[in-house]
């Protein structure tokens, strides 16, 4: 098969320029932070409520489910900080918080 192909004003472009490098920003982040943690604690992800990119890569901070409580509200949750590399592999976590769905920020 061809290895270039061409384009409307008909010139010939490496089969390779054409296909995008796969996107590496903080929505990629957060999704491999959220994967890579759910399977080290098992708890599920709730959500993500900070992204911040460093000098070596992300810190993301992650929002866990921890104990199930019936009221929901009353469950308790906890926040953990994920470091990634910058193609988005685990480095460390840690529980930076822990605290029950109904209560308010301080």
């Amino acid at each position: 098969m061809a290895e270039e192909r061409r384009t409307r004003a008909g010139k010939a472009k490496p089969a390779t320029a054409r296909r995008a490098a796969p996107a590496r920003g903080p929505e990629h982040a957060a999704k491999a932070a959220c994967k890579s943690l759910e399977g080290l604690i098992s708890h599920p992800a709730e959500g993500v409520s900070a992204v911040r990119h460093s000098d070596d890569g992300w810190c993301v901070v992650v929002d866990v489910l921890e104990v199930p409580r019936i009221p929901d509200t009353t469950s308790l949750l906890a926040s953990y900080e994920v470091k990634l590399d910058r193609v988005g592999e685990l480095l460390e976590y840690r529980r930076v918080r822990r605290y029950r769905r109904g209560s308010a920020d301080e």
